[in-house]
């Protein structure tokens, strides 16, 4: 049965994961006035590449095994079977990422001509982000899959922070783009020694168990299509666009796209905390705790992203001039409304798939997403040379309807849907109502930024709470939680 104090624990632990991923959209914010007001728009652009290609290299060298680690160990009890098969993962994850990495360096020059313009320093730098990145994700997935939330978030942030604040000092003291990514390097490398200390220190040291490891790859594996395929959807159309366009269009697509992303922290919370939390229930055949989790994290979520897609995408520009150059803003705000939209889309992906994670039906994902990444690939060449930037914006969210279509309609083979379409319906129109009046104040300048945004802030939730979308018991509930 459910108790109340799992789901106060758990929004508490919402709440803290939604704050660190704030933190860590508005370190790469911060960054971006910064870097595109003292580099050209084509080096922004390989800036671009470099974050981009540091994002694709973990979703193919951890073989999908950060999400099995979750899935199996989260309701172990046991240290030694714990011990035994993080070992085992891990030991695997850095041979994969070795081979990667190496294959990286045997075609470093036609790798670095594609995506770096040909700079082999800024490719041998990213290599090595990239391999920290791998270890990274592992290592962190162990406090997540284990509920240590206060760890996983402060690795998270001085994980980001380190390495904007030391890339931020080499932009303001003259050095040229390729020493400034070995700032984001830095970030890396210091928070992976941290967080090995502490797990070897906790685990302490052990063989690797490979009894259950052809269990545990025949779980991961199919996943991998699923994570290399939302990466092509998320991000390969900036290959796409600096190969047909060039370094320079990449420099204006990407702070709008940016921008748009920045909704997807309202994903993170519930992406991290659902996969750990609801396998224990679902074990005990308890589907109306699974159910209630499943529940209220749709509506919430829907709830905060919805009026921010739609405030982000009438203010696009605005924002766009306040960190960026005009160049940038007067192409790159059209982008921001079709990634915003999309990111919605994402996000009730990425809560409704939980289903799929826990009847094991991890190929449906891998599928739909190799589906996905192949059409998203070939609409872009097909788009780009035509619509510019515009199309590949456009491309992306073609895909993001497509994947939450399926996936909604083979969670629904399993499980009763989350959805409350009431609620759904309120948060929809209260959302376009506090559009309207933010459009016609169409702010200038930072102050009238803030201000409108105030102004939409009040108006959207005074209509939620008028039309009675949160209801009373849930005001107190937060009120019970937060006192």
């Amino acid at each position: 049965m459910f108790v109340l104090s799992q789901y106060v624990k758990f929004v508490q632990r919402i709440g803290l994961v939604g704050i660190t991923n704030i933190l860590i959209s508005l370190s790469s914010l911060i960054f971006i006035p910064i870097i595109t007001k003292s580099f050209s728009t084509a080096e922004y652009g390989m800036w671009a590449q470099v974050t981009t290609t540091v994002a694709l290299v973990p979703n193919i060298a951890n073989l999908g095994l950060p999400y099995t680690m979750v899935r199996f160990l989260s309701s172990e009890k046991d240290k030694n079977t714990i011990r035994g098969s993080f070992y085992s993962m891990i030991s695997v994850t850095l041979l994969s990422t070795l081979i990667i990495c190496g294959c990286f360096l045997i075609f470093r020059q036609p790798i670095a001509n594609a995506l770096f313009n040909g700079n082999l320093r800024v490719l041998y730098i990213t290599t090595l982000i990239s391999f920290f990145a791998c270890l990274n994700l592992m290592l962190i997935t162990f406090f997540r899959t284990f509920q240590q939330m206060k760890k996983y978030s402060i690795f998270l942030i001085l994980q980001s922070y380190i390495g904007v604040f030391l890339c931020i000092f080499l932009v303001y003291s003259g050095y040229h783009i390729e020493t400034v990514v070995l700032g984001l390097l830095s970030g890396y490398a210091l928070v992976f020694v941290m967080m090995l200390i502490m797990v070897v220190g906790y685990l302490g040291i052990g063989k690797p168990s490979y009894k259950n490891l052809r269990e545990e790859l025949s779980f991961a594996i199919p996943t991998i299509p699923n994570n290399v395929s939302s990466w092509v959807v998320d991000s390969s159309d900036k290959y796409v666009i600096g190969t047909i366009l060039g370094s320079a269009a990449v420099g204006c697509y990407s702070p709008g796209y940016a921008l748009g992303s920045v909704l997807l922290m309202f994903l993170s919370p519930f992406a991290v905390l659902l996969p750990a939390i609801l396998p224990e229930h679902y074990e005990k055949g308890d589907m109306a705790t699974v159910d209630y989790y499943m529940r209220y994290s749709m509506k919430y979520y829907l709830l905060l992203t919805v009026p921010a897609a739609v405030g982000m995408s009438v203010l696009s520009k605005p924002l766009l001039l306040l960190i960026t150059t005009s160049t940038i803003a007067n192409t790159g705000y059209l982008v921001t409304p079709f990634v915003c939209l999309g990111a919605i889309f994402m996000g009730v992906y990425g809560i409704t798939n939980n289903y799929l994670i826990l009847e094991k039906e991890t190929k449906i994902l891998g599928k739909l997403w190799t589906i996905a990444a192949i059409a998203n690939i070939l609409l872009n060449i097909l788009l780009v040379p035509i619509l510019g930037i515009i199309g590949a914006a456009f491309v992306t969210l073609l895909c993001y309807i497509f994947t939450f279509t399926i996936t909604t309609y083979k969670s629904r083979k399993y499980h009763k849907l989350p959805y409350e379409k009431s609620s759904t319906i309120k948060i929809i129109i209260a959302a376009i109502i506090m559009g309207v009046v933010v459009k016609l104040i169409n702010p200038i300048g930072l102050v009238n930024v803030l201000i409108t945004i105030i102004i939409g802030v009040i108006v959207y939730f005074t209509l939620i709470f008028v039309m009675k979308c949160i209801k009373i018991e849930e005001i107190r509930f937060f009120k019970k939680m937060i006192s």
